[in-house]
C-alpha cells in the first residue's frame, strides 16, 4: 500500500488536529462530525480500491504461476518422446525453454508472496476502517439525537486542500466536536494500525492451528 495512504488510514484510526477544523467546529459542530464521517468513508473506498487490485493481480500471477508450471511437465513429457524419435534438436530447445520457466518461476513465487502479504495488510486495515466508521456512526446517531431541536448550519467546505490534510480533520475533530457537545468521551481512539494488525495475526494463528488439528485427526484415521 502506498505510504500515502497508509498515512490516511492512520488518521482516521488515531485521529488527528488540524487548524481549518480548530476554526470551525464551533459553528457548526453537527455539519462537521458529518462531513468526518465522509471523509472516513472516502479512506474505506480508496483502501477497497487498492485490496480489489492486489487481489486481482495476485490471481493474474497465480494463473501464470499454474501455466509455466503446467508448460514445463508438458515440455519434459515432449523431450522424452523427441528422444524417442532421435530428434535432439527438438529436445534441446524444448529443455532450453524449460530453463527459462524455471528462472521465470522463483520471480513469480517472490511476487505471490508479497502480493498475499499485501492483500492480508489491506484487509485489516479494511476491518480497523470499518470498526472505526460504525463507532464514529453510533455517536453522531446519538449526537443527532441529542440535538434534535438545533439549527443544522450547512457542511464546512476544505476547497483544494489534499487528501493529507482532509484526513487531518477527519477523526480528531469528531472526537473532539462530540467531547465538547457532550461532555463525554469520543470515539476510542485505541483502536490503532497496530491493534488491527495483531488482531489479524491473531486469527491467522487460530486458523493454522485448526488446520494443524485437522490433519492429526486424519492422519490417525489413516493409521
Amino acid at each position: 500500500m502506498a505510504d500515502s495512504l497508509k498515512t490516511r488510514v492512520g488518521r482516521v484510526i488515531t485521529g488527528s488536529v488540524h487548524a481549518l477544523v480548530d476554526r470551525l467546529e464551533n459553528q457548526a459542530p453537527l455539519a462537521i462530525m458529518e462531513q468526518s464521517l465522509r471523509e472516513a468513508n472516502a479512506v474505506i473506498g480508496d483502501v477497497r480500491h487498492e485490496l480489489g487490485l492486489v487481489s486481482a493481480n495476485r490471481h493474474l500471477a497465480q494463473q501464470q504461476h499454474a501455466h509455466l508450471n503446467g508448460q514445463h511437465g508438458t515440455l519434459a513429457e515432449q523431450i522424452d518422446q523427441a528422444l524417442a524419435a532421435g530428434r535432439e534438436d527438438l529436445a534441446r530447445a524444448a529443455v532450453a525453454r524449460q530453463l527459462d520457466i524455471e528462472a521465470q518461476i522463483p520471480v513469480l513465487e517472490t511476487t505471490l508472496a508479497e502480493l498475499a502479504r499485501q492483500e492480508s495488510e489491506l484487509t485489516g486495515y479494511v476491518a480497523a476502517l470499518l470498526a472505526k466508521q460504525r463507532e464514529m456512526a453510533d455517536a453522531l446517531e446519538a449526537f443527532r439525537k441529542s440535538r434534535a431541536s438545533t439549527n443544522q448550519a450547512a457542511s464546512p467546505q476544505y476547497g483544494n486542500t489534499s487528501s493529507a490534510d482532509r484526513m487531518d480533520a477527519v477523526t480528531g475533530a469528531f472526537d473532539r466536536i462530540y467531547t465538547r457537545q457532550t461532555g463525554l468521551s469520543g470515539t476510542d481512539r485505541s483502536n490503532t494500525l497496530d491493534q488491527a494488525a495483531k488482531l489479524k495475526e491473531l486469527d491467522d494463528l487460530v486458523r493454522e492451528n485448526k488446520i494443524a488439528e485437522r490433519m492429526a485427526r486424519l492422519k490417525t484415521g489413516q493409521s
